[in-house]
């Protein structure tokens, strides 16, 4: 698959078929994951592979609970649509969501990234270097991760809900209290197709020289 496809098309793909995600594409995706750039070369990540039906569905339901808390609280954060288009777009996100919380446990794979919850601020005699989150040595593995998949013809979806209760789902996999969750992506193959998601322009993002600043 050409590169550019692949990142223009490497959306959430939150349905699955039942066909199921083989040790072998895990691994190739895996492979394209420790490719990433992480921080000094460090390499903080660790991963954890679930495909055991009982523990999916039990990572299921502390999904589904933590949903059940987020959804009413994000919705009464969230401003009202200002448009009928972006009312539509919105509740379609939403059904796509509500699908995912409802049938995660049920994905053919899913794919915990870890990584040790470390302190990483440097100081000197002027005080705290500020360099930036830790979590920038990993979320590109996972990136990496999507895109594999997105070659291999397999859906995925970058997740953060289930940390509302985090430390139910360490406890589950046995995951020790020194590791944090930055993420859990489920894998399958998409009900439907795989397309190029609705954003707004580049140009209304980008600044040149000084904020601001557009071409």
């Amino acid at each position: 698959m050409e590169l550019f496809e692949a990142i223009n098309t490497t959306r959430a793909i939150r349905r699955y078929t039942d066909e199921p995600v083989t040790d072998d594409e895990i691994m190739t995706c895996m492979r394209a994951a420790v490719q990433a750039p992480s921080g000094g070369n460090i390499q903080p990540w660790q991963f954890l592979v679930i495909t055991d039906p009982e523990v999916k569905r039990k990572v299921g339901e502390i999904y589904k609970r933590s949903w059940d808390r987020y959804a009413p609280a994000v919705a009464k954060a969230m401003p009202a649509p200002r448009t009928d288009e972006e009312r539509d777009a919105r509740d379609r996100t939403l059904r796509s969501a509500i699908y995912l919380a409802e049938n995660i446990g049920t994905a053919p794979a899913m794919v915990a990234f870890l990584m040790p919850n470390i302190r990483m601020t440097l100081s000197d005699e002027q005080g705290e270097l500020d360099t930036g989150t830790g979590h920038a040595s990993i979320l590109p593995a996972v990136q990496n991760f999507m895109l594999a998949a997105r070659g291999l013809g397999i859906g995925t979806a970058l997740t953060t809900v289930y940390r509302i209760y985090q430390d139910d789902l360490r406890e589950l996999l046995s995951i020790p209290e020194s590791f944090e969750v930055i993420a859990l992506v489920p894998m399958g193959r998409p009900k439907g197709k795989f397309g190029v998601a609705p954003r707004r322009p580049a140009e209304k993002s980008t600044h040149w020289n000084s904020f601001g600043n557009r071409r």
